[in-house]
C-alpha cells in the first residue's frame, strides 16, 4: 500500500431504534452494538487524528425534493441537528472542507457543498456511540443512497480513494467513519425480513480485508437485499484501501442487521511480490538470461563455455556466479524478476537432457 494519512476507520449501523428504544427492540442487542462501538472508539481515538470524516446517507430530510447530489460536503463552521429528543452539535473544519472540495474538483469529482445541512440520526448515532465530543473537528459527507439514480458502488469507492489522496496531500492524519448497513427495508413490506445470509457473505470478504469487493454489487442487488446504504461503506472502503479490520461483528435483529467494523492497527508493510519491478543494477544479468531464454546461439555459447558466456556481460561477482551456475535461489535473493531466468534455465535443462 502506498503512503496514506488515513490512519483507520469504522463502518457502523445507525438504526433510529438505538435512540427511540421501542418495546420491540432487543435491549441486549443494542447494548452489544454500543459496546463494540466503544471498543472501536478506543482504538480510533488512540490514533490522535487531526480530522474525523463522517460519511452517511440522508433519510429524505434535506436532499430529496430540493436537490439530490451524489456527494455533499459540509463546509459550515458547525453542523447541528436533533432526533428523538437529542441535540447534535459538532465543529466542522470549514477551511479544510473547502480545500478538500477544491482538491476533489481537480481529481475529476464534483461534490456539492453545504453550510447548513443538518445532522440526522445517520450521523448523530455513530457520533454518539463513538463518544465524539462537540469540539472535535468532524467533516460530514452526505451520500445519496435512497433516491434513484444513486451513485454506483464503483463511483463511491473512487470518490473515497480521491478523498484519501486529498487528505494525504494536505498531511491530515484522518479517520473515516461510514454509517449505514446492513440490510433493512424501511417503509416496505419486507421490513421484517433482512437478508442475513447475504450480509454475512459480504462481511466474510470484508473480514479478510477485501474492501474493494464492495464495488462488485450493482444497484439492483443492493436494492433487492436492502443494502442501498452500503454506498457509504464503499466511500470509506475507497479511503481505507485493502486492510483487515481489527473488529468485525454482526448483531442481527428482526428488522435490521447491525454490522460493526473497525480499523485502528497500523497497516502492515506488504511482502515482496513474486514478480517485482526491474532493478537497474540487474539489467545486465537479466539481459544474459534473456538471451539464453530466446536466442539459440546464446544457449550454444553458454553450453560450450559458461564462464566465457558470462564474460560477455558487465556483471557483479555475485551475478556472474549465479549466471554460470544457473543458481535460481541466488537470482531470486537478488530481487530479480523470476520469469526470464526461469525460462532460460528451462531451455538449458532441455538441451542438457537432449545431449545425454
Amino acid at each position: 500500500m502506498s503512503t496514506t494519512t488515513i490512519l483507520g476507520g469504522a463502518m457502523l449501523p445507525h438504526a433510529p431504534q438505538f435512540f427511540t428504544m421501542p418495546d420491540t427492540e432487543d435491549k441486549g442487542t443494542v447494548q452489544e452494538v454500543r459496546d463494540v462501538a466503544t471498543r472501536i472508539a478506543t482504538g480510533l481515538k488512540a490514533l490522535k487524528p487531526d480530522l474525523w470524516i463522517m460519511i452517511a446517507n440522508d433519510h429524505a430530510q434535506q436532499f430529496f425534493h430540493q436537490c439530490a447530489p451524489p456527494f455533499t460536503m459540509h463546509v459550515g463552521g458547525r453542523a447541528t441537528g436533533h432526533f428523538a429528543g437529542r441535540e447534535f452539535s459538532h465543529a466542522v473544519p470549514s477551511e479544510i472542507s473547502f480545500e478538500l472540495v477544491r482538491q476533489l474538483y481537480r481529481a475529476g469529482f464534483d461534490p456539492a457543498f453545504t453550510s447548513t445541512a443538518e445532522i440526522d440520526y445517520a450521523l448523530g448515532i455513530p457520533l454518539a456511540h463513538l463518544g465524539i465530543e462537540p469540539s472535535v473537528p468532524v467533516l460530514p459527507i452526505y451520500v445519496n443512497a435512497y433516491l434513484p439514480p444513486q451513485p454506483t458502488m464503483e463511483r463511491c469507492y473512487a470518490f473515497g480513494n480521491a478523498l484519501a489522496n486529498a487528505v494525504t496531500r494536505l498531511g491530515l492524519r484522518t479517520v473515516v467513519v461510514a454509517s449505514g448497513g446492513m440490510s433493512h427495508f424501511p417503509g416496505t413490506d419486507r421490513y421484517s425480513n433482512p437478508e442475513l445470509a447475504w450480509d454475512n457473505r459480504v462481511l466474510d470478504k470484508l473480514r479478510e480485508g477485501k474492501l474493494k469487493s464492495l464495488i462488485g454489487y450493482d444497484e439492483k442487488e443492493l436494492d433487492e437485499t436492502g443494502n442501498i446504504e452500503l454506498r457509504c461503506w464503499a466511500v470509506a472502503a475507497g479511503a481505507l484501501g485493502e486492510r483487515v479490520p481489527d473488529v468485525c461483528q454482526m448483531n442481527p435483529s428482526w428488522h435490521h442487521n447491525y454490522a460493526s467494523l473497525g480499523w485502528y492497527s497500523p497497516v502492515p508493510e506488504g511482502g515482496d511480490p513474486h514478480y517485482p519491478q526491474l532493478k537497474p543494477e540487474l539489467v545486465q544479468m537479466i539481459a544474459a538470461f534473456h538471451a539464453l531464454a530466446h536466442e539459440p546461439q546464446a544457449r550454444t555459447a553458454y553450453l560450450d563455455d559458461p564462464e566465457g558466456y558470462a564474460d560477455r556481460f558487465k556483471l557483479a561477482p555475485a551475478q556472474r556466479a549465479a549466471l554460470i551456475k544457473l543458481d535460481m535461489p541466488a537470482v531470486a535473493a537478488m530481487g530479480a524478476h523470476p520469469l526470464v531466468p526461469f525460462l532460460a534455465n528451462m531451455q538449458i535443462e532441455r538441451l542438457r537432457k537432449v545431449a545425454e
